[in-house]
C-alpha cells in the first residue's frame, strides 16, 4: 500500500500558548512570567510585545513551527537562562544592545547612572566636552553619552576580550561617530586625555567576593569579572578614583554605580583621595545607586 502522509500539525491559539508558558515560568520562579513569555513570543514572531498582546486579544493562532520554537525558548528560560541571552538583545534607555555570553547584561537601574553622566556632560561649558566610560562592557553608558550628547567626544575602555567583542558590535550597530573604543587596562586608559575629561563614569564590579548573588541569571551567566570587586567590593572603585583624578580636569565629575549599602564607604574613599562634594543618589526605587564627586 502507498505510504500515507502524516496530517499536518494544526495551528493553536496564541493566547492559550502564552497562558501555559507563563504558568511554567511562574513555577520556575521567574519574577514577571507573562512579560518574559510575551517578549519571547515577540522574538519568535518577529513583532513587538504589543503586537503579541494584540494578536492574543484578537484570538490569532500561532503556527506549529513557531509554537515549537517558543516552547524551546520557554524551557531554557525556565532553566534560568537570561531572557536577554535568548533574544540576543537588551533595552537600555533609547538603545537596543546586543548581548550574550561574556558580557554583563545592562540593568534598568544603570539608566539613572547614565542620566547623571549625560546631565553633567550637557552642562559642561565646552563646544566639545570629553567623557570616558571605564569598563564599558556592552557599551551601554558610552553609547548613551555619545548618542544623547552628540557634540561630545566619548571614549570607552574595556579590558575583557569577551566583553570587548560585544562593545565593538554595539558600536558598529548603533554607529556613533563621536565614540572611540579602547581595549586597554583601566589604570592605563587614555593617557592622552589626562586633565581634559569633563565626565568620568563607570559601572564597576562592586559585589563583595563572598556575597554570591541569589539569582541564577546573575550567578551563572554574568561574567565574574563584571561582578566581584574584592573583599568589600570596592577594589575597582579605589582604582577608578585614582584614574579619574588623572583624567578629569578641575571641576570634572566622577560618576560611579554601586550597591545600595556602599555609598558612605565610597564617599569616604573619594574624599580621602581629594575629590570634592561627594554625594550619593537614589535610583527610581529609592535605593542608593550612584555616587558623584568633583575634581578639585
Amino acid at each position: 500500500m502507498p505510504e500515507t502522509a502524516l496530517p499536518p500539525v494544526p495551528d493553536v491559539s496564541l493566547a492559550a500558548v502564552l497562558r501555559v508558558a507563563a504558568t511554567r515560568l511562574a513555577a520556575a520562579g521567574i519574577g514577571d512570567p507573562l512579560v518574559d513569555t510575551e517578549l519571547l513570543a515577540a522574538h519568535v514572531l518577529g513583532t513587538s510585545r504589543g503586537g503579541v498582546q494584540g494578536a492574543a486579544i484578537r484570538g490569532d493562532l500561532i503556527g506549529a513551527a513557531e509554537a515549537e520554537q517558543l516552547e524551546g525558548l520557554i524551557a531554557r528560560r525556565a532553566a534560568r537562562v537570561p531572557l536577554q541571552h535568548l533574544t540576543g538583545l537588551a533595552p537600555f534607555r533609547h538603545l537596543e544592545l546586543a548581548v550574550g555570553p561574556g558580557v554583563f547584561v545592562p540593568r534598568p537601574e544603570t539608566e539613572m547612572v547614565a542620566q547623571l553622566a549625560v546631565d553633567a556632560l550637557r552642562a559642561t561649558a565646552s563646544p566639545a566636552p570629553v567623557a570616558v566610560d571605564l569598563g564599558t562592557g556592552s557599551g551601554a553608558i558610552a553609547l548613551s553619552l555619545a548618542t544623547e550628547v552628540p557634540h561630545a567626544r566619548v571614549y570607552a575602555a574595556e579590558n575583557s576580550v569577551d566583553a570587548f567583542v560585544w562593545t565593538k558590535e554595539n558600536a558598529a550597530r548603533i554607529g556613533a561617530d563621536n565614540l572611540t573604543l579602547g581595549f586597554i587596562d583601566l589604570e592605563r586608559a587614555f593617557p592622552e586625555l589626562d586633565g581634559t575629561v569633563s565626565v568620568v563614569v563607570s559601572n564597576p564590579p562592586y559585589v563583595p567576593d563572598a556575597a554570591i548573588p541569589r539569582d541564577p541569571e546573575v550567578r551563572l551567566y554574568d561574567p565574574p569579572a563584571a561582578l566581584y570587586g574584592g573583599a568589600d567590593g570596592l577594589d575597582v572603585v579605589r582604582t577608578l578614583s585614582r584614574v579619574g583624578l588623572r583624567l578629569a580636569h578641575p571641576g570634572g565629575m566622577l560618576v560611579l554605580e554601586h550597591g545600595e549599602w556602599q555609598g558612605p564607604d565610597i564617599r569616604s574613599i573619594l574624599t580621602a583621595d581629594g575629590w570634592l562634594a561627594a554625594a550619593t543618589h537614589p535610583d527610581l526605587t529609592m535605593r542608593d545607586r550612584a555616587t558623584t564627586a568633583l575634581h578639585p
